[in-house]
């Protein structure tokens, strides 16, 4: 395994759903926004499996401040396109009340054959999130710093919340995407693995026997890509908020150059079991950053706040080489103001109060994050 400095370069994909303005009802993307789009915005622009959804991915950004130009430029061509069919994105990872029974699915020969390998599973896959993937030309030091990265992806989770309601109903949730989406084969947090040559030999008896054509039918929480050198980190929820990703993709860089600053003084992150990690999954998949997560050094629950101050403290460094201090410190206010889950659910009950009836208050909720989309635009 290498010790030079990796690249550490990132991108960005987002998923959005598209609302009728006026009935604020998801609505297919015409053909027309479909062609402006990709016309515009050649090659970082696509279709998403239901006709409802688009994906955007950023070009290779070595900062988060280039990373904030070409989102900002995406996020911005999306909206404008969208505006002339009376449509907006929103940028969450459930639609507050449409039924997924109600959702049609884009005719491509991938998506196709999705809905062949997994039935009716696939169907209900009325969700969007965000990938962050992370520049490592190393093989073997992408599975070393998988490994340890994983320890972190309920922290990224917390904050990334924005799936409080499906199907109208208020789930208990801060996540509800991540329950849909466990539901396919490949999900969670990845296993450890000794070595790149482990993983490669996982695959290649996967694809032996056909159950996967490739590695890109591996859809763990945190991945190597099939595609480029990264690691992509896969669990957290689509952001209404363009600072949010931003923020999200800063923490997501600089966590692995901290752990990379780690091996070079011959030093690691402790390697927890999978099975106490998924355990903050859950409690960041229910509470979001409200409820804290376990410190399983310390065996005890401890708030988001004290985790994620001692988290941005560790990333001073990589916050100061990236020059990403103020969206590595944004993670606080998050933490302090709610994440985009608790600002729905407050838009619910300000609307309740304030005489709405049930349905009234979700279009209000979808309303809210109409704006949250272009709130930093």
């Amino acid at each position: 395994m290498s010790f030079t400095e990796p690249d550490f370069t990132i991108g960005v994909e987002e998923e959005y759903l598209l609302v009728d303005l006026d009935s604020l009802d998801l609505a297919p993307a015409p053909e027309a926004l479909m062609q402006e789009c990709s016309k515009r915005l050649q090659g970082q622009f696509a279709p998403e499996y239901l006709n409802c959804q688009i994906e955007i991915g950023s070009r290779v950004c070595r900062t988060v401040g280039e990373a904030r130009k070409d989102l900002h430029r995406l996020r911005s061509t999306v909206a404008k396109e969208a505006a002339k069919h009376n449509l907006a994105p929103i940028a969450s990872s459930c639609h507050p009340f449409s039924d997924w029974r109600d959702q049609h699915q884009t005719d491509k020969e991938r998506y196709n054959a999705l809905r062949n390998d997994l039935g009716g599973v696939v169907r209900r896959m009325l969700i969007c999130g965000q990938h962050v993937h992370v520049g490592i030309q190393d093989a073997d030091q992408r599975i070393d710093l998988m490994n340890q990265v994983r320890y972190f992806l309920p922290h990224l989770l917390a904050l990334s919340c924005s799936s409080p309601f499906w199907q109208g109903e208020d789930t208990g949730l801060a996540c509800y995407r991540l329950t849909v989406f466990d539901n396919l084969p490949r999900t969670g947090i990845p296993p450890q693995m000794d070595s790149w040559s482990t993983y490669e030999r996982s695959v290649q008896a996967m694809t032996d026997v056909g159950v996967i054509k490739d590695a890109s039918k591996i859809w763990w929480d945190l991945r190597p890509s099939s595609h480029f050198p990264t690691i992509e980190s896969r669990i957290c929820d689509v952001s209404p908020r363009l600072e949010t990703t931003l923020t999200i993709a800063a923490l997501t860089q600089a966590l692995c150059r901290m752990l990379w600053r780690l091996a070079k003084r011959n030093q690691r992150w402790r390697l927890y079991d999978r099975f106490l990690i998924e355990e903050n999954r859950w409690r960041a998949q229910r509470y979001g950053v409200s409820e804290g997560l376990i410190d399983w050094g310390r065996r005890t629950i401890v708030s988001l706040d004290e985790l994620l101050q001692e988290l941005v403290e560790l990333l001073q460094e990589d916050a100061e080489a990236f020059e990403s201090i103020k969206e590595i410190e944004n993670t606080i206010s998050i933490v302090n103001n709610g994440n985009s889950a608790d600002h729905q659910r407050a838009v619910y009950a300000e609307s309740i109060n304030a005489g709405y009836d049930h349905d009234q208050a979700l279009r209000a909720v979808v309303k809210h994050l109409t704006e949250e989309f272009h709130a930093d635009l």
